[in-house]
């Protein structure tokens, strides 16, 4: 519980209240957001979901219908 609460104490000062619909984008963008370290070295590099299906998935805006900035 401590791990957790550590990992979301930074994104609560953005807000004074956290509705349900915050808590649920939280909630996606920390599931769909690669790991850049790890103790173990299979999963640097993929997300909590990619881990848990197996399967690659594109980048979390395009996942939310956003089209991502491309540097010409």
């Amino acid at each position: 519980m401590e791990n957790l609460n550590s990992r979301l104490r930074n994104y609560f000062f953005l807000r004074r209240t956290l509705g349900n619909s915050y808590l649920g984008l939280l909630q996606y963008f920390l599931n769909h957001r690669c790991f850049m370290r790890s103790e173990l070295p299979e999963r640097e590099g993929k997300s909590p979901k990619e881990l848990l299906t197996g399967k690659a998935h594109s980048h979390w805006l395009e996942l939310l219908e956003f089209k991502r900035f491309q540097r010409a």
